[in-house]
């Protein structure tokens, strides 16, 4: 088995331990939920196929719908920002780079890191929660749980990225 095979697993199994069992249960000021398994799409090499992408980030959308009973947002927002993820880090990395590249602080640089998280992270909360509101009744509630559910993640992906960085 390929390393970066068992790397993803792990990554994939840690990522839904967390979400399930501690994050799906904080909700901030009504509004923010943290969405960590977003980070899990995050870090994918450049020349990773595009279906492998696609397969892995349907698959922890659809773990994350299993145990956290939403059936079929959490997947379709993941395939959506899986789709969307290796057009967008060709915008932040360099032409001349590697293919095997590893979007990170270090590969990127911190600003580009973080307007790549950023920009990945609202385009998943969008899709999400528009999925699960499903409506634009009440759009104040829909624009806040969207904001307020991106901050929140994109600071915690971003501590996180940074504490992993210093090792």
């Amino acid at each position: 088995m390929n390393l970066n095979f068992i790397r993803n697993i792990v990554f994939f199994i840690i990522l839904v331990v967390i979400q399930a069992l501690v994050l799906n249960h904080i909700r901030l000021f009504g509004c923010a939920t943290p969405l960590l398994y977003a980070y899990f799409v995050l870090p994918m090499q450049r020349g990773q196929g595009k279906w492998a992408t696609l397969l892995w980030c349907f698959a922890i959308g659809l773990a994350i719908d299993i145990f956290s009973n939403t059936p079929g947002v959490a997947s379709a927002s993941m395939t959506f920002v899986g789709m969307l993820q290796p057009y967008l880090l060709e915008l932040f990395v360099p032409r001349d780079s590697a293919e095997d590249l590893t979007p990170s602080f270090r590969t990127l640089g911190v600003s580009k890191y973080v307007s790549y998280t950023v920009i990945l992270v609202f385009l998943m909360c969008l899709a999400f929660f528009s999925l699960e509101a499903f409506n634009l009744y009440n759009w104040m509630q829909l624009v806040t749980s969207i904001l307020g559910s991106t901050v929140l993640t994109a600071i915690l992906i971003l501590v996180i990225e940074n504490v992993r960085n210093r090792r």
